[in-house]
């Protein structure tokens, strides 16, 4: 999408009463119809169209420098308004583009996928949030290095996460915490395919509903034969950036992806990470890979989009995509989050990765409120039952008496 449209809550906005008049911010609105769309990189004459457009519906428009050549445009109003704003939009040349992509974006977000497609198969989304369990057979993890790095040990735990309630167990045999060094594949490759080929068999004879298999590399070589050995779903936290022949080999094994967001790499991604519009800049990136993947033959309704918590981030960075992770159901994708035990969970004081539960559980229930489809844990029992407590309050219809 050129104008990177994306719908963004009314709590993006500033909050105190002086920032909104000076930026001409109209006064909050609860009905649960208004919108507030954000457009950027627009043309000067698509800009002053769409903010006429916009007002003389009745809605409100803002038009602003993006720090380059184009715009940012914000506009907001109610479900009439936006139809004819599109009606009109839709018949001149100035604005055929944004109306389209507006169009898109409005539909994404208020119809969220209902299932990804496997390579055999459909996986059911949005009844409820699925558990993504983490299993590191590397010895450098930053949170259980080494405890799984035997393959024995590795399966057991497994089992174990199985029988927790794990939907998904994610095998990644090359640590990515910040700082980290790349491991060689032929490493890698001797680290995870004796788990994944030990599961899959194990897996595959269970009677009930069995966990699927994801692995977590950068690496084309590893994801082609993770999926040869019955692996259901690569996980690649570079987004497709790390191994050009990724895509392509996703697209071959008939597996989804996760396409994670990224800056740098694990040797590099902490070093002064900044942003001018977070939110915005993470779905650009991300849209970005989805249309590479796509060129490459992966199928759109194959891809899971993770904002990529603690990769490139400072721990304000971590705390605005909880808080405003909504937006990226715009771009129409399942969303996963993993910040179990991250460092931006430790807050002020000093907490090692294993005392981070508590913090790991309350941001795994915002991510939940703010739509996320699947959470990426360590701790899968408790994860499980956060989970499900938050599914009850936001899924189930609750009978008001």
């Amino acid at each position: 999408m050129p104008y990177n449209v994306l719908v963004v809550a009314s709590t993006s906005l500033p909050s105190r009463a002086d920032q909104r008049n000076r930026l001409g911010v109209p006064p909050r609105r609860t009905d649960g119809d208004v919108r507030t769309i954000r457009l950027e990189a627009v043309p000067a004459r698509a800009a002053r169209a769409l903010h006429a457009l916009m007002t003389s519906t009745g809605g409100w428009a803002q038009v602003a420098p993006d720090g380059s050549s184009g715009r940012i445009v914000l506009l907001q109003g109610d479900g009439a308004q936006f139809h004819e704003l599109l009606r009109q939009a839709g018949t001149l040349h100035a604005t055929l583009t944004a109306a389209g992509e507006i169009r898109q974006t409005l539909i994404n977000a208020s119809t969220r996928p209902r299932a990804l497609a496997l390579a055999r198969g459909r996986l059911a989304l949005g009844r409820r949030t699925l558990v993504m369990g983490v299993l590191n057979v590397t010895p450098d993890s930053f949170s259980d290095g080494g405890r799984f790095l035997d393959p024995r040990a590795a399966v057991e735990r497994a089992h174990a996460m199985a029988r927790e309630g794990a939907d998904l167990i994610d095998i990644g045999g090359e640590s990515t915490r910040p700082g980290a060094a790349p491991v060689p594949l032929s490493e890698e490759v001797r680290r995870v395919m004796p788990v994944v080929e030990a599961l899959a068999g194990a897996f595959r004879d269970m009677r009930e509903s069995r966990p699927l298999l994801s692995v977590d590399t950068r690496k084309a070589e590893v994801a082609r034969r993770a999926a040869e050995a019955g692996a259901d779903l690569i996980n690649d936290v570079s987004g497709l950036t790390h191994d050009p022949a990724m895509a392509a080999t996703v697209a071959d094994s008939g597996l989804p992806i996760v396409i994670q967001h990224t800056r740098g790499t694990p040797e590099t991604m902490q070093r002064f990470p900044r942003y001018s519009h977070l939110l915005p800049e993470i779905a650009a990136f991300l849209r970005g890979r989805i249309d590479q993947a796509v060129r490459a033959g992966v199928r759109e309704d194959r891809i899971i989009v993770d904002p990529g918590i603690g990769f490139g981030k400072r721990r304000r960075d971590n705390l605005g995509i909880l808080r405003h992770l909504r937006v990226l159901a715009s771009l129409g994708r399942p969303i996963l989050v993993g910040a179990s035990r991250k460092s931006f969970l430790k807050g002020q004081g000093d907490l090692p990765a294993a005392e981070r539960l508590e913090a790991s559980l309350a941001a795994e229930a915002l991510a939940i409120a703010e739509g996320a489809d699947i959470i990426r844990v360590h701790d899968v029992r408790e994860g499980v039952r956060v989970a499900s407590l938050c599914d009850a309050v936001l899924r189930d219809p609750i009978a008001v008496r």
